[in-house]
């Protein structure tokens, strides 16, 4: 059997074998969104974002278990996550340089959740307006 090592942060290496079953496929969306143009509550308030993304996660048929956004002061920009039953959403704004980065995965074990990580992640990518989105899809099998 093929082994590998891998060293993670100063930790000791483990060996892994090469070949894993993976029993929770799913979808991750990762998106570099720049030169946003939207409303600044969308850049600057994670109050605001917040309820935005509670809602759109609603709206997707996405399942929020907790949330916490937290504002970088005056001018700064916001950090938050929705942690979903289904996985996760988290969001970091620059509102200095009209940067957004954005993330949406979602497992699909029980039901393909792809749909609905896809839904979700447009409405939050459509509302943010980037001039240039650089956008990854990864599907997890």
């Amino acid at each position: 059997m093929h082994t590998s090592t891998h060293t993670l942060l100063g930790q000791p290496a483990r060996t892994a074998a090469a070949h894993v079953t993976r029993k929770a496929p799913g979808l991750h969306l990762i998106g570099d969104l720049y030169g946003c143009d939207c409303d600044d509550s969308l850049m600057l308030d994670a109050a605001a974002i917040e309820a935005f993304c509670l809602q759109a996660v609603e709206q997707a048929g996405l399942t929020s278990v907790g949330s916490l956004f937290h504002s970088f002061g005056e001018g700064g920009g916001v950090t938050g996550m929705v942690v979903l039953a289904e996985s996760h959403l988290s969001l970091h704004t620059w509102p200095e340089d009209d940067y957004v980065t954005l993330d949406v995965y979602v497992c699909s074990y029980s039901q393909d959740n792809s749909g609905k990580a896809e839904a979700l992640f447009r409405q939050l990518k459509d509302a943010f307006n980037p001039a240039e989105p650089h956008l990854h899809r990864v599907v997890r099998a």
